[in-house]
């Protein structure tokens, strides 16, 4: 027959099984506890990892963007200031066109004062030999009448050499003045030479941030966050300018569905549209020609005329009533804040600023700073 422990040994063996249960139990704890912090330490460190990462992102996307910015606005001041030799050169062209007609004209003058003056004194010569010869027969009228025809020819001559002297006189200033026009052409010439290759530094420069930047969006957060940014800035904006704006016009109310559009162009992008399928387009986006001029929908006065991250250069324009219309991606800008505009007056030329890959016209119409769908304001 087994022997029973007693009652005493088994307590003890109970209290050791539980102690020992319980320093197991104590230990897997403490290890599952461990375990959850370090792989809560290491989400933590993920999660900062990631957050620095899309900082970092963020902040070398932002200067990519200012440096767009800077390479737009150079080659917007390069072009208008190429438009500008253009001018001049076509100016000046012109006077030298009129300064050579003008010589040709003189050197022609002067031929013919030169051949009339030749006559006078071969017609004084011959009179005054004929006089000497023929003096003895001569009664006193017409000595007297002989008299008066050589005081005819020498007035003549001396009017036709004062005519030739200012006429040589008049030669030789064209002609330096023709001189200094052609030597200005080719100043010009030069000048034009010279920012036609920056303008295509510039524009080889631009091509390279967009690159750049292209491959930088695509991290859907840091595109996300510019394009909220962008709109931020723009409401900002417009926010100053209505704080501004003291026009007392009629808006666009009574113009619905009859506004001119401000350029002629396939619609690239509708109102409400995906953009890029992590915001909507708050206007439309119009196909336009490099430098096609961008008209305005109705009268009214700028309140805002400059450079927009995002949107380019841009011009704002207040219609009266809260009304206003915005026209970006513009290369140059025309009109500056406070002119007054009116229905069809060019305020822009069309480009490709705020980064976009073709030239185009961003549009919108907004009423108390909301969008409006601006292809029901437009003539169809």
């Amino acid at each position: 027959m087994m022997k029973l422990p007693s009652s005493r040994k088994l307590g003890l063996s109970l209290s050791r099984l539980l102690f020992t249960f319980a320093m197991v139990y104590s230990s897997c704890v403490v290890t599952v506890h461990a375990e959850s912090r370090k792989e809560l330490s290491g989400v933590k460190n993920e999660i900062s990892r990631q957050q620095h990462s899309l900082n970092s992102q963020k902040k070398k996307f932002s200067t990519l963007q200012k440096s767009l910015k800077q390479q737009e606005l150079q080659i917007s001041k390069l072009e208008k200031e190429i438009r500008e030799t253009k001018s001049s050169l076509a100016q000046s062209n012109a006077k030298i066109g009129q300064l050579e007609n003008k010589i040709q004209q003189l050197e022609s003058q002067k031929r013919e004062q030169s051949e009339k003056l030749k006559e006078l004194i071969q017609t004084y010569y011959i009179t005054d030999r004929a006089d000497a010869a023929s003096s003895v027969f001569n009664n006193d009228a017409e000595a007297d009448r002989m008299s008066q025809y050589f005081q005819f020819l020498a007035e003549q001559r001396a009017q036709t050499i004062t005519d030739l002297e200012n006429t040589k006189q008049d030669l030789e200033t064209s002609q330096q003045q023709l001189k200094l026009e052609k030597d200005n052409t080719a100043q010009l010439l030069e000048k034009q030479t010279d920012k036609l290759a920056k303008l295509k530094s510039t524009q080889s420069k631009r091509q390279g941030t967009l690159k750049k930047i292209k491959k930088d969006i695509s991290n859907d957060k840091v595109y996300l966050s510019e394009l909220q940014r962008n709109e931020t800035r723009l409401k900002a904006e417009i926010a100053k300018a209505e704080r501004r704006a003291t026009i007392s016009m009629n808006g666009l109310a009574s113009k619905k569905g009859r506004l001119p559009w401000p350029l002629k162009g396939r619609v690239l992008h509708r109102y409400g549209a995906s953009q890029a399928g992590l915001s909507r387009w708050k206007g439309i986006v119009i196909n336009a020609k490099y430098g096609e001029p961008v008209k305005a929908v109705s009268s009214g006065t700028i309140v805002f005329s400059d450079y927009l991250r995002g949107y380019g250069l841009v011009v704002l324009i207040d219609h009266g009533k809260g009304y206003m219309t915005l026209y970006g991606f513009n290369q140059t800008l025309l009109k500056k804040e406070g002119d007054k505009v009116t229905t069809g007056e060019t305020i822009a030329l069309a480009g490709d600023t705020g980064g976009q890959a073709q030239p185009s016209l961003y549009f919108e119409i907004r009423k108390n700073s909301k969008t409006q769908n601006p292809l029901a304001w437009l003539s169809k």
